[in-house]
């Protein structure tokens, strides 16, 4: 039970004799046991949750205790609980959000152009001066932090043609948007920045292998050097101190992108220093690691992307949420048959199935479907959503490729 979220935790069927009168609760095998509803004091979600949990089930009641010896699972576990009921409260604030939800998402467009143009103004700007600190050291560390800034200018294109393509509406020919040219740039980009890494391990082994000593600097070269490079590591720190606040994946990508700077600079900055004082060796070794932590950062990016492109499940915490919201939407509700999430590109695609009577007229039974869908879709990590709308739960699979789906 350590690592299961709420509601998955609770292993009993509950059979409503009303909304809000007695339940019959089967435990798994412990016997039946009736309680009275009206008698608790407490709801931890709200006063029309149809979820009725009992007063143990409090914020309280999952704190950890102050015993310096509880077990590192209960720990866990009581975490797991307090993110659960918080996100049930986040799910139930949804309905009070209204005209702010789409001022908010303004808002937030404004921001992430700020971002974008911040983040290419300032590459242009220091690749410029990286240049010049390249030419006068030649250090193959410097040189390596700067091209990766000339890459930047082309992952920052990349990026930025991806967020303006997304903008560019076409309902005839990209008829559910284009939010999947999201991953598909960021993987481009990655694919980029790996080939980068690549070719600066290359040079620094041959620079390794040819065993010739570098060049020293004078005092006023490495002054201008030291200058430019603390100069980049400040700037790409605050960019990424800012950039790491969104929460859309092209603006999360830059912030990547900043912080893989910051430890490109320092690294470079201090291989070239060290190799001119003391062993020229270190400037190519000092290569190679940034080499090899560019390779292995960005095919981690390009995996995770590729990933969100082939319709992986969402995962526990996010179908939990759905679920939560579909069986609290209406009263009219009777069973939740099928809750799917999984990924089509950066967000997730939505599927609800959900049981109202049969006598139900087809306008209030498109209402609660229409109302569950917009509710669903006003969900940040939700794209789309789908809610379907039926009478009873006990049919097969309604498309007709769901029968070839086996498990392995």
């Amino acid at each position: 039970m350590d690592n299961v979220p709420l509601l998955q935790g609770f292993q009993e069927r509950r059979e409503c004799c009303g909304r809000f009168g007695s339940c019959k609760v089967d435990s798994g095998g412990n016997g039946d046991r009736d309680i009275d509803l009206e008698r608790q004091q407490h709801t931890v979600i709200c006063k029309l949750s149809r979820f009725q949990y009992y007063d143990m089930l409090t914020e309280e009641a999952f704190e950890d205790s102050s015993s310096p010896h509880q077990n590192h699972g209960i720990r866990e576990y009581n975490k797991k609980q307090r993110e659960a009921l918080a996100m049930f409260e986040e799910v139930d604030a949804l309905s009070h959000l209204g005209q702010g939800l789409r001022d908010d998402g303004k808002s937030s467009a404004d921001r992430e152009a700020l971002a974008v143009n911040c983040s290419n103004l300032w590459n242009v700007i220091l690749l410029a001066l990286k240049v010049y600190a390249t030419v006068a050291s030649g250090s193959l560390a410097i040189a390596a932090s700067t091209l990766d800034s000339l890459l930047d200018l082309l992952a920052g294109g990349i990026l930025w043609f991806t967020q303006w393509t997304m903008k560019r509406t076409d309902i005839y020919n990209y008829p559910i948007g284009k939010l999947r040219v999201q991953p598909v740039g960021i993987v481009v980009f990655a694919a980029v920045m790996a080939t980068l890494g690549l070719q600066v391990l290359i040079e620094g082994v041959r620079q390794l292998l040819n065993g010739k000593p570098e060049t020293h600097l004078d005092m006023s070269q490495s002054i201008w050097m030291i200058a430019i490079m603390g100069t980049a590591i400040v700037v790409k720190l605050g960019l990424f101190l800012y950039c790491r606040s969104f929460k859309d994946e092209i603006i999360l990508a830059y912030a990547m992108d900043h912080q893989f700077d910051v430890i490109t600079n320092v690294v470079g900055l201090a291989a070239a220093l060290l190799a001119d004082r003391f062993y020229w060796w270190l400037d190519p070794i000092g290569a190679v690691a940034l080499a090899i932590y560019t390779i292995v950062n960005w095919s981690k990016t390009v995996f995770e992307n590729a990933v969100s492109l082939i319709g992986k499940s969402a995962p526990p915490e996010v179908l939990q949420k759905l679920t939560y919201m579909a069986f609290n939407h209406h009263r009219d509700i009777q069973h939740i048959d099928t809750v799917r999430a999984y990924t089509f590109g950066a967000l997730f695609f939505v599927e609800v199935d959900i049981q109202l009577p049969e006598t139900m007229p087809l306008k209030e039974a498109h209402d609660i479907g229409q109302s569950l869908q917009d509710k669903i879709e006003a969900l940040a990590e939700v794209e789309r959503a789908f809610v379907h709308l039926d009478f009873e739960c006990t049919h097969k699979p309604e498309h007709q490729k769901s029968h070839f789906i086996t498990d392995v």
